[in-house]
């Protein structure tokens, strides 16, 4: 499977979230942005929904569908949406395939054991399905603000 670039038409997927089956085709017309996360009710991940989800009206003013994806059931995706009152979709891709197709699975420290996991990292599609902007090894902080300042702008044309 070939992996993402920008600037490049996003390979059409269709990916099961707490709010049905999501299909990158049914959504043109509409900027989309996906962010990774390692792990539903982790405290990284918890702040960076929360940032979604207190953005979120900004986001749809702009034109934009937000998506939060993880390696999480989806059982656990629903129970961290309706603790967190996420008004936006989770993706669970227990397949990795959409991990795979944005190349976020590097292999990761943690205290001194190695293994593979998802690293945080967001992507800006425009409203024709061409990825537009990507953000890799993202820290938390301000992080949400930056992208919808992009989708904003995006969609300004």
């Amino acid at each position: 499977m070939s992996k993402v670039v920008i600037d490049q038409p996003v390979p059409a997927f269709t990916a099961t979230s707490t709010q049905g089956t999501v299909s990158l085709e049914e959504l043109k017309g509409k900027q989309v942005v996906i962010y990774f996360y390692p792990k539903d009710n982790t405290p990284g991940c918890t702040t960076e929904g929360q940032d979604f989800r207190d953005y979120h009206q900004q986001f749809t003013t702009a034109n934009t569908v937000v998506f939060g994806v993880s390696r999480d059931s989806l059982k656990s995706h629903e129970n961290f949406c309706q603790k967190q009152s996420f008004p936006f979709a989770l993706i669970s891709d227990q397949d990795e395939s959409l991990c795979q197709l944005f190349d976020v699975i590097k292999l990761k420290k943690m205290y001194g054991r190695e293994s593979l996991g998802v690293e945080r990292s967001t992507f800006l599609i425009d409203a024709e399905g061409t990825l537009q902007k990507e953000w890799r090894k993202v820290k938390v902080k301000d992080h949400v603000k930056e992208v919808l300042e992009q989708a904003q702008a995006l969609n300004a044309g």
